[in-house]
């Protein structure tokens, strides 16, 4: 298949289609058990030894990460919670790795249901993870549906106006190539001048692309070749026969991905909310008083390692934070 040009970007319909596609891509038992006990250097990056998993792999079949109760953070919650002893958390499922359903096709697994577990264990409550879509976590979360939602959520700043925010991953774009491309580095606009780069059409990676192809321009440097492909096998495709030198995406797909199959490597990172910065958040209603327990649970995370643990199992360790904060600053409004 050849990819559309800069000048036909692909319709609402076509990134449906696209969109449909990687997710059928990723749930295809063939698709992920052909590569189910690759070699450890191909999983994840340097010093992970916990393989990102397939619905059938080591990391989603397992032994959930636990941690251990938190004192200081489960007394900042409201009293309700003490009688309740259940934290109801709302999750998304059908990206990989952040969430999605194991083999059972009914258990929700991945990085973020894993970190609703580690928050439910620090703060010595039960974890009842509930199923729900993107469209409708909003309206669930405002009626007290749920306590909090752990779905890849990004800190903006119109969200905080009905919000809180607890952070525990920065937001990051990814440049893949394939596994034995020369490229190695993507830091800079420079670095795309003259590259062939597949992208999403109407994205935030494309936003910035265009941002930086106009710099190479102005400069004198050659330009990008935008390429837009309507299904992810070809997008794949492209890439190992060399049609095309880059992926630009988010990246967490990426890298599940690139784990997955062995095939591509990441090679530069970029700020999903560029030239911002970006977090993603336990998102808790606004005004509930949830959110100072939770940032303090989630840094008593960090500091015992188990946080490190559950990116690491899920090839995220190149998103983690230093230290999770209440309400940090969000993206601007556009």
């Amino acid at each position: 298949m050849k990819p559309r040009n800069l000048r036909q970007r692909p319709g609402p319909r076509s990134r449906l289609r696209l969109l449909g596609s990687l997710l059928l891509l990723l749930s295809l038992p063939g698709v992920l058990n052909a590569c189910a006990d690759p070699s450890p250097a191909s999983l994840a990056p340097a010093g992970t030894s916990d393989p990102v998993a397939s619905p059938t792999g080591p990391a989603a079949t397992g032994e959930p990460i636990r941690a251990a109760l938190n004192p200081a953070a489960a007394a900042l919650l409201p009293g309700s919670f003490a009688a309740r002893g259940t934290l109801v958390v709302g999750n998304a499922p059908g990206s990989a790795p952040l969430g999605f359903y194991a083999a059972d096709n009914v258990t929700v697994v991945g990085s973020e249901p894993a970190m609703a577990q580690l928050l439910a264990d620090a703060l010595g409550l039960k974890l009842s993870l509930q199923a729900t879509s993107w469209a409708d976590w909003p309206l669930g979360l405002g009626s007290g549906k749920y306590d909090a939602v752990i779905s890849n959520v990004t800190v903006t700043e119109e969200r905080k106006e009905r919000f809180d925010f607890s952070s525990y991953r920065n937001d990051q774009l990814g440049f893949y190539a394939r596994r034995d491309s020369p490229i190695s580095k993507i830091e800079r606009a420079a670095d795309v001048a003259g590259k062939k780069i597949i992208v999403g059409s109407g994205t935030n990676q494309e936003k910035v692309l265009l941002a930086w192809d106009a710099e190479n321009r102005a400069a004198g440097l050659a330009a990008v070749e935008f390429q837009y492909y309507d299904d992810a096998s070809a997008s794949d495709l492209a890439i190992q026969s060399g049609r095309s030198d880059l992926s630009f995406g988010p990246n967490a797909t990426g890298a599940y991905k690139a784990a997955v199959s062995g095939k591509t490597k990441l090679v530069g990172l970029v700020s999903g909310g560029w030239p911002d910065t970006a977090e993603i958040a336990v998102t808790s209603k606004k005004g509930s008083g949830l959110a100072a327990a939770f940032t303090a649970a989630l840094n008593g995370l960090i500091e015992d390692g188990s946080y490190a643990k559950v990116l690491e199992r899920w090839g995220l360790s190149s998103e983690a934070i230093r230290q999770s904060r209440t309400n940090p600053p969000g993206l601007p409004r556009r």
